[in-house]
């Protein structure tokens, strides 16, 4: 076995080996310069020229030292204010004096009395003014590269910030460059004093006016840390603004800043708790967030996110900012009497927001859903919210759609409701999809499952135009008749699937207008079914079989062989164009309208008896009147007919006579359901 240490040694004599040419080129190349290079020469062995040279280069620096350190900085007010004011074409000017401090570690700067004028539009008042300023960096971070700033102090500022209707912002130095909404960045500022601090916020596009004063102090005590107060208006609502910052010591860029914020204006109260990543680059925040309102609606008033109307809601989550992007993740709470949870996403894309939303319920409460689509919601005494239509007596929503709120962002959304609170429609699932992009809603799917059946359909709205022009294509799939029409006695009037469709489109701000104005198709289809004899046999208006059996309790049926209705809209008035139930022992047609601008029908239904029947009234049946309380009824002016022509008859031929206006001889024939169905649009 060989010997560790002989082992070493060899080591050491192949590394001596390998070092020695390496070393070797070393000293021929030292060798060389010493003996070539004049500039070492003359290092080493300086003549009178290289005196000469080193004096004049140490005095140029001395000059410049002592001229740097006894110079008057106010001869550069005039200068820099002049280079300013052309660069960012607003008039900006150093009133006070200018002191600068140089030969430090933190080299220093004081200006006071700066002003900034407005932009050409907005030039009747500055946009900054700056009583005194001070500020310091520190070198050696500057030298590598980085900006800290160990004391930063403001005194007597005051902020004028305008940002009218069509985008334009008055603080926007550079009014060309996109807005990346990134946020403004600062660099890191260990201490931090701001004394006297005021700005004015004139944003007119929401009609928002703020006050607010802001205060940042040194200490260890309670006031200490920065404090923004402010008061105005949103939409001619009082308004209040709450932010504070932890104190500012020892601040680094590692180190996350904590700040608590509350807003309450437009019946909406937002409170978060969270710190700046990245003291200070304000395009980098996490915080928990709640939200607290009476319509998730207004909160547009507040960041400029378009939502739409719900009853009372509270929500709570993570908020995060990555520059453009806001992220409201894993947030959950309440809307109405639903449960509300998902995630939402807001960025910007070139000059538009967009907004990313995957929304979910475990019970949804269809009322809620109802304020969605632009039906009131009122709030009892109880706090419970309460959804109607709008207007007493209507069934569609009247509210108006925002088209303004439509145009500014894009967005996609996906709504899911696991199960819904028992309704009279019996929905139990709903699923609802969205894209908004330059001011066209499309709505796909638009699905409630129901517990026998479902609803499918899209819409499109198109909200460039003043006045907005939707298409709705609805389809009704297996939905029980006994969901439509109530059962009478304990016992269902009529039981069986029905089909239907809905394919409309028309201008309107609401879905009431849309329907008031409305062009197209609507169709309902029973293939098959069973109807209460007594019901089957009144259609025909048969006193002696209906009556008795109405009367007498009878709940025996008969077959529904097909039912088919279908209308074509024109001006938001639905001709009815096939009317036909036919059932076994009647076949029944009907012609009318429905107006869908004052929500009432106009229906006549005329019945003929397939097989013989002593007394028969040929009376057609109305239904007439509203449509969220029609009346049925019979015509008057039919029956007193046939009873006046009874009546003379049996004066004029025999009392037998009298009958013959009652006896139908029963020649109706069963329908064509196959074509009549196919003929349903």
């Amino acid at each position: 076995m060989q010997n560790p240490l002989n082992e070493n040694r060899n080591w050491l004599a192949v590394r001596e080996r390998a070092l020695v040419p390496a070393g070797a080129r070393l000293r021929g190349w030292r060798d060389w310069v010493v003996a070539n290079d004049p500039v070492y020469a003359a290092a080493r062995r300086p003549g009178r020229p290289e005196k000469i040279a080193a004096s004049i280069t140490l005095a140029l620096i001395a000059a410049v030292l002592l001229f740097l350190a006894f110079f008057d900085w106010n001869l550069l007010r005039g200068p820099i204010g002049r280079w300013a004011s052309e660069r960012y074409d607003r008039e900006i000017q150093l009133n006070g004096d200018l002191d600068v401090h140089l030969f430090s570690w933190t080299p220093s700067m004081q200006v006071r009395d700066v002003r900034i004028g407005g932009p050409d539009w907005a030039r009747e008042r500055d946009t900054l003014r700056v009583g005194d300023l001070q500020a310091s960096v520190r070198l050696r971070s500057l030298l590598a590269g980085r900006i800290e700033m160990p004391r930063v102090a403001v005194a007597r500022a005051q902020a004028v910030l305008i940002s009218t209707e069509d985008g334009r912002r008055s603080w926007a130095l550079n009014p060309d460059a996109p807005d990346t909404g990134e946020g403004l960045k600062l660099p890191p500022i260990q201490r931090l004093i701001i004394r006297d601090g005021r700005i004015s916020l004139d944003e007119q596009g929401r009609n928002i006016r703020l006050e607010a004063t802001v205060d940042a102090r040194e200490g260890t005590d309670g006031e200490a840390g920065f404090r923004l107060d402010g008061e105005g208006t949103v939409n001619g609502t009082p308004l209040t603004v709450q932010v504070r910052g932890g104190p500012f010591l020892n601040v680094r860029r590692d180190r996350p800043y904590g700040f608590h914020a509350e807003v309450n204006g437009a019946g909406t109260r937002m409170v978060a708790d969270g710190s700046i990543t990245r003291p200070f680059d304000l395009g980098q925040f996490t915080a928990d967030l709640s939200l607290r309102g009476r319509d998730l609606a207004d909160i547009y008033l507040l960041t400029g996110i378009t939502t739409p109307n719900t009853p009372p809601y509270r929500l709570a989550g993570q908020l995060t900012r990555d520059d453009a992007r806001f992220t409201f993740a894993d947030f959950s709470g309440r809307v109405g009497s639903s449960d509300l949870s998902g995630d939402l996403v807001v960025d910007k894309a070139g000059d538009r927001r967009r907004v990313e939303a995957d929304l979910r319920s475990r019970l949804l409460d269809i009322d809620d859903l109802a304020a969605v689509l632009g039906a009131e919601t009122r709030v009892t005494g109880g706090g419970d919210s309460r959804v109607s239509s709008g207007r007493p007596g209507r069934l569609l929503p009247d509210a108006p759609l925002n088209v303004e709120r439509l145009r500014v962002m894009d967005g996609e959304l996906r709504y899911r409701a696991a199960r819904v609170k028992r309704n009279t429609l019996d929905v139990r699932e709903v699923d609802i999809g969205a894209q908004l992009k330059s001011g066209v809603l499309d709505l796909d799917p638009i699905a409630f499952t129901f517990n026998r059946g479902e609803l499918r359909g899209t819409a499109k709205i198109n909200a460039t135009r003043d006045t907005p022009y939707s298409a709705v294509d609805l389809r009704l799939r297996g939905y029980p008749l006994e969901s439509i029409i109530p059962a009478r006695g304990g016992a269902p009037t009529v039981s069986g699937s029905a089909l239907g469709r809905a394919k409309l489109e028309g201008p309107g701000a609401s879905i009431h207008d849309f329907a008031a104005g409305s062009k197209g198709t609507l169709s309902l289809v029973v293939p098959q079914g069973r109807m209460r004899a007594a019901f089957a046999e009144l259609m025909g208006i048969n006193a002696t079989a209906g009556l008795f059996k109405l009367l007498g309790g009878d709940e025996t049926t008969s077959e529904i062989r097909c039912a088919v209705a279908s209308f074509d809209v024109a001006g938001g008035t639905a001709t009815a164009r096939t009317f036909v139930i036919d059932t076994t022992p009647v076949l029944a047609r009907g012609s009318g309208t429905i107006d869908l601008g004052t929500e009432t029908m106009n229906l006549r239904i005329d019945g003929e008896t397939k097989e013989a029947r002593l007394v028969h009234l040929w009376s057609p049946i109305t239904v007439q009147g509203p449509l969220t309380r029609p009346q049925v009824g019979i015509e008057g002016g039919a029956v007193a007919g046939q009873v006046g022509l009874a009546a003379a008859l049996g004066a004029l031929i025999s009392p037998l006579a009298a009958l013959l206006p009652f006896v139908d001889p029963g020649l109706a024939e069963d329908a064509n359901c196959g074509a009549l169905i196919s003929s349903a649009r």
